[in-house]
């Protein structure tokens, strides 16, 4: 089952600018160890999964996860070789929007080297650069 919202006032939302910085969502609050975005983008239902299941894969059974992200915009596409025109195309699937400091994913309950290695992972399943940030604030 996908991440995606139960029900939405709009099924069509329109793009959006990704400019600035995170204002919210961009310190560690959970756990104790936590993966920062530096790029922005939209982090697709799919990409998330993946990469939690990476996670959680490498954590085993110590520790928590937490998500910090959910995708709630929906994208729509128009099908191949059709002509412009015609009104906005389908729902297609579902996006976070992510700015730059918005944490993605936190962990808790396990040692720094396995929540550095395990974010390691979790990081090539993301589109863009991330960092490793502690509870402290580095």
């Amino acid at each position: 089952m996908p991440l995606m919202p139960k029900r939405v006032k709009y099924r069509k939302i329109q793009r959006g600018r990704r400019k600035g910085l995170s204002t919210r969502c961009n310190t560690v609050n959970f756990g104790e160890y936590g993966i920062k975005c530096l790029g922005r983008g939209w982090l697709t239902n799919i990409q998330i999964e993946a990469s939690r299941v990476a996670l959680t894969r490498h954590v085993r059974r110590g520790g928590k996860v937490w998500i910090r992200v959910f995708p709630d915009k929906s994208v729509s596409k128009k099908p191949a070789e059709t002509r412009m025109g015609k009104g906005k195309g389908s729902p297609e699937g579902w996006v976070a929007v992510v700015k730059p400091g918005k944490i993605l994913f936190e962990v808790g309950g396990i040692p720094e080297e396995l929540a550095r290695s395990a974010f390691a992972l979790c990081a090539h399943k993301l589109p863009f650069a991330t960092k490793f940030v502690k509870r402290g604030g580095r």
